[in-house]
C-alpha cells in the first residue's frame, strides 16, 4: 500500500504485498474464506438494523448495504464454482472476534453503536486494502478485475461507516475513537497467528 492510500485509510499497520501472493496459491481456502466474510459482512449490518431500528437515517442507509453484501456472497460463490471448487465450511473469525472485544459492551447502547460503527469501517478499511494487493497480484485478468470491484465497493463502505458515526456523534468523539481503533487493530494484527487462508489473518 502507498504512502497516499494509507493517509486515506488511515491503516497503522500496512499488509506486507508477499501475502497476496502466497494467499492466492490456495484458491479454494482464500475463496472460501472471502465468501464467509461477505456473508459475516451482510449479518452484521442486519444486526445493526435491528438493535438499531429507531435510528431511520442508519436503517436507511445500512439497508442496501445488506443487499449489495449478499450480492458479494453470491460473487464469490460464482468464483468458487466456475473454478470446480465448493463452498468449504465456516472458520472461526479471530480478526472480527479479536476487535470484537474492543467494543465498549457495557457502557450503553449509544457507545455501543458508535464502536460497532467504527468496527464497520476497520473491517472495510482493511478489506479494501487486502482486496488492492490480491488485484495486484492475481494473474487472472476476470478475478483482478473481481477483486478491483470489491476494492471500490469496500472503500465505500468504510467511509459510509464513518460518516453514520458522525451523524449520530460528535465529529471529535468519532475521530478520537477512530484513533483508538486503528491502534487497536494495528496491534491485534501484530499478535495473530500468520496464516494464509484467511483474508484478515496472515502477514501483515
Amino acid at each position: 500500500m502507498d504512502d497516499a492510500a494509507k493517509r486515506v485509510m488511515g491503516l497503522r499497520l500496512p499488509s506486507d504485498p508477499y501475502w497476496a501472493r502466497l494467499a492466492l496459491q490456495s484458491p479454494q481456502e482464500i475463496l472460501t474464506d472471502h465468501a464467509w466474510l461477505e456473508q459475516k459482512a451482510a449479518s452484521s449490518c442486519i444486526s445493526l438494523i435491528v438493535n438499531y431500528s429507531d435510528r431511520q437515517q442508519l436503517v436507511e442507509v445500512l439497508a442496501p448495504i445488506v443487499s449489495e453484501e449478499w450480492g458479494h456472497f453470491r460473487m464469490v460463490l460464482h468464483e468458487l464454482w466456475k473454478r470446480g471448487l465448493k463452498l468449504g465450511r465456516p472458520r472461526k473469525d479471530e480478526y472480527v472476534n479479536g476487535l470484537m472485544a474492543w467494543v465498549r459492551k457495557q457502557q450503553g447502547r449509544d457507545i455501543q453503536l458508535l464502536d460497532r460503527l467504527i468496527l464497520g469501517a476497520l473491517i472495510e478499511a482493511r478489506s479494501c486494502e487486502r482486496f488492492r494487493l490480491l488485484h495486484e497480484k492475481v494473474a487472472d485478468r476476470d478475478l483482478a478485475r473481481f477483486y478491483y470491484d470489491l476494492m471500490i465497493s469496500e472503500a465505500r463502505h468504510y467511509r459510509t461507516f464513518l460518516d453514520l458515526a458522525k451523524m449520530f456523534f460528535p465529529e471529535d468523539q468519532v475521530e478520537q475513537r477512530w484513533k483508538e481503533g486503528l491502534a487497536y487493530e494495528a496491534e491485534l494484527l501484530k499478535r495473530m497467528e500468520q496464516r494464509l487462508d484467511r483474508m484478515h489473518d496472515g502477514l501483515a
